[in-house]
Parts: structure tokens; C-alpha cells; sequence
């Protein structure tokens, strides 16, 4: 008997330090590759820039280290009005852009998860399509749609109905437009998964109880999918804030994003301190909508519980 209680003991103890070693696993990748970064970007916006790196933090006096601070390039950024104005235009057209996205997204992801059971697997490769082709081929694609001499312009001329071409290019048109296209399927891809899972006897309790197509779906089908649209919303919220390519290849001097401004503080300023205080501060901003995801799948976790 007691040799049995001590085989049991073992193996209790075994599968907690397994379960401990899987916990761990993620957590060490964490702090690898997000953690230290953050600290590393964090130390360099607290230093000075000297003539080919940045200072260092700690100076020994005397046998003892003295930690010294610079707080400059936060106190720069919070008195120059240019520095608000990008954040501020940054939150903007990241938000349009997650608005668009959700008004596109939504109808396709609930087409897609009402359609035939061997059509939907077609439709998501359809929706994958675009990630195997690169990044900046499909971003200068929309370049050669939208250009004076473009394809939009000339099919639209050669029909009569405008007189010369359209300005769709480098303008908040063309932004938005290249933003759209390339977070559409972070929005849809949540949304499909959670409105596919979604109990069908719902509706058509409702049905039977005669509420109407529209209020069932207002009523029912869009509080169910609520945490496929926080999701997605966060997808697409978070990478656009800090866009760089887009607006570099399809916005113009009126769409100054965060993006140019760290590019152009890192390589053509070569102020790293003050590329990276204007880096945390957007961390900053971005652990806001972050913070909002993670309390509402809280919720929903002790809801179902």
C-alpha cells in the first residue's frame, strides 16, 4: 500500500511538472521575442544619441553605478503638436480602416457560414488567396489601379463617363483603400469562425416565436458573434496603427502615419531615442484596445463558466 501511494505521489508530481514545463514553454517564448525587445526599446528612449550609438544608462562614480535617465525625447514629443497630429491620424485611419473592414467583412463571413458545407472550405481558400502572393506586389498592384494613367482611370474614360482622370492616388482614398484590401481577411477569418459555430435552434425558436429575419439577426446573431468581432477588430486595429508600407506607397503628405515617422526618426534622423520613445508611446496606445480584448474574453469565459 504505501508503495503504491508513493508511485502515485511520483506521478502526480511528474504531470505537474509537466504542465509546468508546457506553461512555461509559451512564457519563455514571450519574453524572448516580445519582452526584452520591449525593454531593449524602452532603455534606448531613456538614453542620449552620441556620434554612432546611444549612451549608456549606468556610469560608475567612484566604485558605485549612478543610473541616469533621459526623459528628452518624451518631453519633445509631448511639446511638439506634429507628434499628436500623426497619433492622431494614425488612430484615425486604423479605425476606418476597422470599420470598413467590419461593415465588408461581416456579410462575407456570414455568407460564407450559411453556405453549403462543401463550399465553405472553397471559400476560405478564397479568402486565403491573397497571402500567397507578396505583400509589396499586391500594395503596388493597387498603385498601377489608381494612377492617373491607370487602369480605373482609362477603362472609366474610354466609357464616357468622366471627362478626365480621378485623383485616387496618394490621398486618404488610396490609403484607406490599400488598407482595406490587405486587413479584409484578419476580419473575416474570426468572424467565419465564430458565426460557423453558431446554434441554428436560436433562430428558429425565434422564428417559431415570429420575430422577423432582421430582428432575429440584430437580436441574436450579432451578440453571439460579438467575441469574432472584437477579434477581428483587434487584427486589424492593432497593425494598422503602426502601418508603414501603405501609406509610404499609396498615401501622400496629407496621411503622415506614426509608421513614416518612426522610419523617418531611425534612418534619416538617425535618432534613435527618439525613435523609440515614439515607439513605446504607440505600445502605449496600442495595450488600450489590447486591454479591451482581453477584459471582454474574460467576461465571456466566466459566463460560459
Amino acid at each position: 500500500m504505501a508503495k503504491k501511494q508513493s508511485f502515485l505521489s511520483r506521478l502526480r508530481s511528474g504531470l505537474l511538472d509537466g504542465r509546468h514545463a508546457v506553461i512555461a514553454i509559451p512564457y519563455f517564448w514571450f519574453l524572448l521575442l516580445a519582452a526584452i525587445p520591449l525593454l531593449i526599446v524602452l532603455k534606448i528612449s531613456l538614453s542620449e544619441m552620441e556620434a554612432t550609438s546611444v549612451s549608456s544608462m549606468i556610469d560608475w562614480r567612484e566604485g558605485w553605478p549612478k543610473l541616469t535617465l533621459n526623459f528628452a525625447s518624451y518631453q519633445f514629443i509631448a511639446s511638439d503638436s506634429l507628434y499628436l497630429k500623426t497619433y492622431l491620424s494614425s488612430i484615425k485611419y486604423a479605425l476606418i480602416t476597422t470599420l470598413l473592414c467590419l461593415a465588408i467583412g461581416y456579410p462575407f463571413a456570414y455568407f460564407m457560414a450559411r453556405s453549403p458545407k462543401h463550399l465553405q472550405p472553397m471559400l476560405l481558400m478564397l479568402i486565403m488567396l491573397p497571402f500567397w502572393t507578396s505583400f509589396l506586389l499586391r500594395i503596388y498592384a493597387w498603385k498601377t489601379l489608381l494612377v492617373s494613367n491607370g487602369v480605373i482611370n482609362n477603362v472609366l474614360m474610354s466609357l464616357g463617363l468622366i471627362d478626365s482622370p480621378l485623383a485616387m492616388m496618394n490621398n486618404s482614398f488610396s490609403l484607406l483603400v490599400g488598407m482595406v484590401y490587405s486587413y479584409l481577411p484578419f476580419m473575416i477569418l474570426p468572424l467565419y469562425a465564430n458565426l460557423s459555430k453558431l446554434d441554428m435552434r436560436y433562430l428558429e425558436a425565434a422564428a417559431d416565436l415570429g420575430t422577423s429575419p432582421f430582428k432575429a439577426f440584430w437580436l441574436i446573431t450579432v451578440p453571439l458573434s460579438k467575441a469574432g468581432i472584437i477579434a477581428g477588430s483587434m487584427l486589424v486595429f492593432i497593425p494598422a496603427v503602426g502601418e508603414y508600407v501603405i501609406p509610404e506607397l499609396l498615401g501622400g503628405s496629407s496621411t503622415l502615419m506614426i509608421g513614416r515617422v518612426l522610419w523617418d526618426e531611425f534612418f534619416s534622423n538617425n535618432d534613435w531615442p527618439m525613435a523609440s520613445a515614439v515607439a513605446v508611446v504607440m505600445i502605449l496606445l496600442i495595450l488600450l484596445p489590447m486591454a479591451i480584448y482581453n477584459k471582454s474574453q474574460t467576461e465571456q469565459m466566466e459566463a460560459k463558466a
